[in-house]
């Protein structure tokens, strides 16, 4: 179904068969559609920020187990989201795919969308429905996360996490939780899609 989703989103045919495998003990569904991107590399990269945030953010991995039923890779017009309704981690494909970064800024990224999973875990638990107008409360704590994880890192692989956590973190509401155009997004997406090929 998230495939429909995304499909119609980025206004494509639906992508093939999606390839589901296993990373550290969480399902992981790969909805690889670029040729150009190998998908053991994209697994293989997922492995090594799940890796990271076993090791210097247990706390964290343990609430991912909790609160994510699995991760989706997928094209998509941002680094990663949060689905409640298949509590799902979408983690970017072509952003696994990167070469230029550290597994750091991918394991932040699952933070990060790990911790909006956590705050729909506890609003389902204690029966609170989503309030748009807190959303810019929960990015900051989102990014505060982030920040913590990167500061527990090595200096080397945490700096661009605590640079990028702590910008944010200064920005106005509106800039912290901007409205996202998605079909704009999603034509981007598909424009440089189509000039990969």
């Amino acid at each position: 179904m998230l495939s429909k989703i995304i499909s119609a989103l980025l206004g494509r045919p639906a992508a093939p068969e999606p390839e589901v495998r296993e990373v550290r003990g969480f399902r992981v569904v790969v909805e690889n559609t670029r040729p150009d991107i190998a998908t053991a590399d994209v697994i293989a990269r997922l492995d090594e920020a799940l890796a990271l945030i076993e090791r210097h953010a247990p706390l964290r991995l343990r609430h991912l187990r909790r609160d994510l039923r699995e991760f989706r890779v997928a094209r998509f017009p941002c680094r990663g989201a949060f689905f409640p309704d298949g509590r799902a981690c979408l983690t970017e494909l072509t952003f696994l795919a990167r070469r230029d970064i550290t597994a750091a800024p991918v394991a932040a990224s699952i933070v990060h969308e790990g911790m909006h999973a956590r705050v729909h875990a506890l609003r389902e638990a204690f029966g609170s429905g989503d309030d748009p107008s807190q959303m810019p409360r929960e990015e900051r704590l989102c990014r505060r996360a982030e920040l913590d994880f990167g500061q527990a890192l090595p200096p080397a692989l945490g700096a661009p996490v605590i640079e990028r956590a702590l910008a944010t973190l200064e920005m106005e509401d509106l800039d912290v939780a901007p409205a996202v155009d998605w079909a704009e997004a999603a034509r981007r997406v598909a424009e440089v899609d189509r000039g990969a090929q």
